[in-house]
């Protein structure tokens, strides 16, 4: 009933990959079926579909549930959608991230001083 895209610079099989092991970590959630363009998650908040397909430099991926938009599974896609690296060069968000690339961490600023300064 969802559907939700994000273009991404993960190959396929990166994002696959990434696709059940973040959202079986986050959700009571196990894979039933994949291809090597799809995966299907199933659990007690719905099914959940991810299709990855690669155009050029970038991979569309597409995440599609059987819930409405504000359910926990929805929610989950959407979190998963966003830690897809952007760009060839992002780095990864946590250490030990799985997929190299990731969103970007914030780069912390040097020190402006402070007002006691």
């Amino acid at each position: 009933m969802a559907d939700y895209e994000r273009r991404t610079a993960a190959g396929v099989a990166d994002v696959l990959r990434l696709a059940e092991q973040v959202l079986a970590a986050r959700l009571p959630i196990e894979k039933v079926a994949a291809d090597a363009h799809s995966i299907t998650l199933r659990g007690r908040d719905g099914t959940l579909v991810v299709r990855a397909h690669r155009h050029g430099l970038e991979t569309v991926v597409q995440a599609s549930t059987n819930q409405l938009r504000t359910s926990r599974l929805d929610i989950e896609a959407q979190y998963f959608l966003n830690e897809l690296p952007y760009q060839p060069e992002d780095v990864p968000r946590q250490p030990g991230d799985t997929l190299a690339g990731g969103r970007a961490r914030p780069v912390a600023s040097p020190s402006l001083g402070s007002a006691s300064d």
